[in-house]
């Protein structure tokens, strides 16, 4: 029998009529909290995409962890290649560095242009020199995106360059964005850089095209993106008061569009949305009631810190209940999991997390389990 232990109102005393949404004019977008993981909130944001250039956040990532294990250094000089240039140089039409075929040009000079000029022709040579080809290195960033955890991920280059089967979810952009930065604090200070002065060629070339550095308060990062097919994306970090927000969105249709929506996400991150901490580890929440053993019932404690992310114009509207199967059949052992508590808003689930048994509790003796039977009988004698 599902036994609903107990239906707590968590902020408030009355929930309200109608929840509340927030919205927004991207076509997939996510607002993720960087302490805890949890998305704030979420639009098709585990539906894979086309992420265009933010796939470039990935080609980086790469990188820096051959710099971190000293595969590579800042001062490492790749080689250009006629193909480097051809698809991304100055007379490509495409995001370019101004790179020249055969030049020889520092790994940091190229971090730069990936990250400020979001230039292909770097990204490339990039991919060519670790990996041999593009192609190879495409391989290798989806291999090690799966290997930490990023299951949406399909790449086919290092760019963003449009393809159908070159994906990933917002979720997942936003999931590598913080593993960027927790894993690589020095590096990802590029990411913060307004200018550089590399492309002699276009000298107007020179600007990052994040539309919200410099312009919203805290905001230190990351990546845009645009394509025809993609629209035009943002992968941004904002750092405030000790709290980090990222936010990813795709498929607005301006430039302009991107900059607006990028503001009003960000301010959303942090005025709209809050973590609420309900439970620390081995907090006793409850009880579930036991048969058969030599206790009535066992506590239900939770085996990690439980946050939950919300919308603050529905604080009143979000409820806790913890659910089992019971009553439980002993014997009980300490840290078996007997039951979860549940998150809901507005009869809507937002989240689940396991229970578990806080002690034992040890089956009765066959003279225990023969009263109890009686006492059954008994009761079910009354009854009738």
């Amino acid at each position: 029998m599902r036994v609903l232990l107990a239906l707590l109102i968590l902020i408030g005393t009355a929930p309200l009529v109608r929840a509340a949404e927030f919205e927004t004019s991207a076509t997939h977008a996510v607002i993720l909290d960087y302490e805890t993981g949890l998305v704030l909130f979420g639009k098709g944001a585990d539906a894979p995409i086309q992420p265009a250039s933010m796939t470039k956040i990935m080609t980086l990532y790469m990188v820096f962890e051959r710099l971190r294990s000293g595969a590579l250094t800042l001062d490492t000089e790749f080689i250009i290649s006629a193909d480097a240039w051809r698809r991304g140089g100055f007379s490509s039409g495409s995001s370019t560095m101004c790179l020249r075929p055969k030049e020889r040009v520092r790994v940091e000079d190229l971090i730069r242009g990936v990250i400020v000029l979001s230039g292909n022709d770097a990204a490339i040579a990039l991919a060519e020199n670790i990996a041999g080809s593009e192609e190879a290195f495409a391989r290798q960033m989806t291999e090690r995106a799966h290997e930490l955890g990023l299951t949406s991920v399909q790449f086919r280059n290092a760019t963003g360059w449009p393809d159908e089967a070159h994906v990933i979810s917002v979720h997942d952009l936003a999931e590598l964005s913080r593993i960027i930065i927790r894993d690589f604090p020095q590096e990802y200070a590029y990411f913060a850089e307004r200018e550089y002065d590399w492309c002699k060629a276009a000298p107007s070339n020179r600007y990052n095209r994040n539309p919200v550095l410099g312009v919203v308060p805290g905001a230190d990062g990351l990546k845009t993106g645009h394509t025809e097919i993609a629209g035009y994306g943002l992968a941004a970090a904002v750092l405030r008061d000790g709290q980090r927000r990222i936010v990813v969105f795709s498929g607005m249709s301006s430039n302009r569009g991107r900059a607006s929506e990028g503001e009003r996400m960000i301010r959303a991150a942090f005025g709209e949305f809050e973590i609420k901490s309900l439970y620390t580890k081995d907090d006793v929440i409850g009880e579930a009631k036991v048969v058969l053993g030599k206790a009535v019932s066992v506590p239900l404690v939770t085996p990690e810190d439980i946050n939950v992310a919300l919308y603050r114009p529905n604080r009143r509207s979000i409820t806790t209940a913890i659910v089992y199967e019971g009553p439980i059949a002993a014997p009980v052992q300490k840290g078996d999991q007997l039951a979860m508590l549940v998150v809901e808003e507005k009869g809507v689930v937002k989240a689940s997390y396991p229970l578990l048994a806080g002690a034992s509790v040890e089956k009765k003796g066959l003279f225990g389990l023969a009263i109890e039977g009686l006492l059954r009988l008994i009761r079910g004698a009354g009854k009738e």
